[in-house]
């Protein structure tokens, strides 16, 4: 790791620290601006997100500082808002659109539809997001936070996916979202929606099994999904009526393939090393791309780290740590032009195949034959659902 720079405790509790990370907030008036005019101003929300944070990215590079992984929550409270704050925001901003784009005259059918592809992205780059964060904390306040990003997407049932079975098996046959070699993302994004919900509800009922109690038992936060995403319909039905349902559906399909889009880059080509009778190596930071690009990094709350946040999934946003090159696969560039790059297959195969090829040279020398690895056909973990 390098922590030539390191950032104290002390500092990170400034709210200026903090304000970086707070720029996706610039989407929101963003957002109503575009429904409000329409026409050439729809393309606006993706330009203002990632296209500047690319060109961002190009004039600021990497950030190489990491900060003091012993600072305090107490010490974190800014960070803390920002991602708290954008709960309320995100739910009220959707509401707004689900009833106001399909009675708005000046938006023609097609404005509409680009529109809620919009609200998709929204939702999918800044919301699931920090939905992300939330959900892999202890409180109860911010637990429920990210469950109602998700619910906003339809897509509850990550939280399970994602906690008990994505960081516990990622790099192995059990964790569908591990993006094999050579497998395109469209083929990616197919695979992983028919295994997720089954994937999830298995690893619940096992959960549940352990303490003597059936998969339908009351504990089963399927149950909590189910009832937010219904509530989500409903609400999208009274505000909008059958369009409104159906451009709200439109939009949570977009930010679900947003979502796979990234989990797809995050993990492209590496696998844990077998050991033998079912068990794997322990995760370690070359099991995920690295990205320390500062821009990206800022409108995605330090998830380009991902390298740390899957060697060290407790530690909150501020203190995921980046990584030198032997420690830890670093991806050419940050998450906006990489996932446009995974979105054409040829161009990310020539991309990143040799990456990942020289990952395996790296750091396992020793393997000769990576064919049950590409094709997923090594055991699966012991103890798996």
């Amino acid at each position: 790791m390098n922590q030539t720079d390191l950032i104290p405790g002390l500092a990170l509790g400034s709210p200026l620290r903090a304000m970086p990370f707070a720029l996706s907030y610039l989407l929101i008036p963003i957002m109503i601006y575009t429904a409000l005019n329409g026409g050439w101003w729809l393309l606006l929300p993706v330009l203002a997100t990632f296209g500047a944070f690319a060109a961002l990215d190009t004039l600021l590079g990497i950030d190489p500082v990491n900060s003091d992984t012993e600072t305090d929550d107490d010490k974190l409270i800014w960070h803390r808002y920002v991602v708290l704050g954008w709960v309320p925001l995100a739910l009220m901003l959707t509401a707004w659109m689900v009833w106001y784009v399909p009675q708005a005259s000046h938006l023609a059918w097609y404005e509409k539809i680009i529109m809620f592809f919009n609200v998709g992205l929204a939702n999918g780059a800044v919301g699931i997001v920090y939905a992300h964060e939330l959900m892999h904390q202890k409180n109860k306040l911010e637990r429920w936070a990210g469950d109602l990003l998700m619910a906003l997407v339809g897509y509850g049932h990550f939280r399970t996916e994602h906690l008990l079975v994505h960081h516990r098996y990622i790099g192995t046959p059990r964790d569908g979202v591990t993006a094999r070699y050579n497998e395109n993302f469209h083929k990616f994004f197919l695979r992983v929606l028919v295994h997720g919900f089954s994937s999830a509800w298995r690893a619940e009922k096992q959960m549940l099994g352990r303490k003597n109690l059936p998969a339908l038992h009351s504990s089963n936060p399927h149950w909590r999904y189910w009832g937010l995403q219904l509530g989500m319909m409903i609400i999208a039905v009274l505000l909008g009526g059958v369009v409104g349902v159906l451009l709200w559906l439109y939009q949570a399909l977009v930010a679900i393939w947003y979502l796979e889009l990234i989990n797809y880059v995050e993990h492209y080509g590496l696998i844990r090393k077998h050991l033998g009778e079912g068990k794997y190596e322990h995760v370690l930071p070359r099991h995920s791309w690295n990205s320390a690009h500062m821009a990206s990094n800022w409108l995605l709350i330090n998830l380009q780290r991902h390298s740390d946040h899957h060697y060290k999934p407790d530690r909150r946003y501020p203190l995921l740590q980046t990584y030198r090159e032997e420690e830890a696969p670093a991806l050419p560039s940050g998450y906006p032009v990489i996932a446009a790059a995974a979105l054409i297959p040829p161009l990310w195969f020539r991309m990143m195949n040799p990456r990942v090829q020289k990952w395996r040279k790296m750091y396992y020398p020793e393997i000769n034959d990576w064919g049950p690895y590409k094709r997923g056909e090594t055991p699966m973990p012991r103890g798996a659902s």
